[in-house]
């Protein structure tokens, strides 16, 4: 039996404006997808993860346009050589966590395994961007980035098809954060094509709302770096309310944000595809943490308690 690993993520800053060559930035966090790879009388795939209801029928088909073309990439032929593929791990899969690229860095690692093909991280990497396809289409990079090196990156996706710009970013230290689950799935690659059309219907609104995410990105870094708590918090809000005016919210991410700041959180945003899926609280001290945790569980939510800048 062979075994990969892929991490979660979040995304801090940048998701959907990434994809038009604005910078992100984007953390691993500890959770993590295991795919397990054993011979079989014919190919199976079995998926063991923890996830939220409905995940798993609403992305039935990216993961199996996911499977294909990782298939298809590594020139891997299920039939010739049959094999089985069990995913478990501990990453709670919903929208905007990464799980896609959680699932695909996992099952190229083993297949690396299985089949002693010694990849090194970037080949794994270039992997897990084939199999994001299934799910985002034309993948920004940071989710396979991300689950496949771990870390706090900044990253700018190279539009013209180059290699893509990937820096460590050096934290002074880890801060906790909650993450709050609204319970909604959404398929990537149908909110990337929404806001796209959003973008060619009204391209002078776009076009502020890039100039004034750049401003945040570019300041949340050295934020970062420097460890001003409160400020990364405070440009985690601006950063949401652009999000908000691209139609990216929805009602369950309003009430996580709002009782999570009356709560103490120095910050909130979505993070990931939207309309769905994590929102992204800045905690910082354990205390504030729980605190914030059990508020949002007392509202019928789920939460993970995690670290960014580890």
């Amino acid at each position: 039996m062979s075994e990969g690993y892929g991490f979660g993520k979040v995304i801090l800053f940048g998701e959907h404006f990434v994809v038009y060559g604005l910078p992100a930035i984007a953390s691993a966090i500890g959770d993590k997808t295991i795919a397990k790879i054993e011979k079989a009388k014919k190919f199976e795939l079995v998926d063991k993860r923890p996830a939220t209801d409905g995940y798993k029928m609403t992305k039935k088909d990216e993961m199996e346009r996911s499977m294909k073309l990782i298939l298809d990439f590594m020139k891997i032929d299920p039939v010739k050589t049959p094999f089985k593929i069990t995913l478990s791990g501990n990453l709670f899969c919903t929208s905007g966590i990464g799980a896609s690229a959680a699932m695909a860095t996992a099952i190229a690692r083993a297949f690396s395994q299985y089949f002693n093909l010694g990849l090194n991280d970037e080949q794994i990497n270039r992997i897990s961007y084939e199999g994001e396809k299934g799910s985002a289409g034309t993948p920004s990079g940071i989710d396979n980035t991300c689950a496949t090196f771990g870390g706090l990156l900044w990253f700018e996706k190279n539009l013209k098809g180059g290699e893509n710009k990937m820096e460590l970013i050096k934290a002074k230290h880890s801060i906790e954060i909650v993450l709050g689950n609204t319970g909604i799935s959404q398929e990537t690659k149908l909110v990337v094509e929404d806001v796209k059309k959003a973008k060619e219907a009204d391209p002078k609104k776009y076009e502020k709302l890039f100039s004034n995410y750049l401003k945040i990105v570019k300041e949340a870094r050295g934020v970062l770096e420097n460890g001003d708590i409160q400020r990364l918090g405070k440009l985690m809000d601006e950063n949401h309310h652009l999000l908000r005016e691209m139609s990216l919210s929805c009602r369950q991410a309003e009430e996580i944000i709002n009782v999570a700041r009356a709560n103490g959180a120095a910050g909130a945003k979505i993070t990931g595809t939207g309309r769905g899926g994590y929102v992204i609280l800045l905690t910082p001290g354990k205390s504030i943490q729980d605190k914030v945790a059990k508020a949002i569980e007392a509202k019928g939510y789920r939460t993970m308690k995690t670290e960014i800048g580890v």
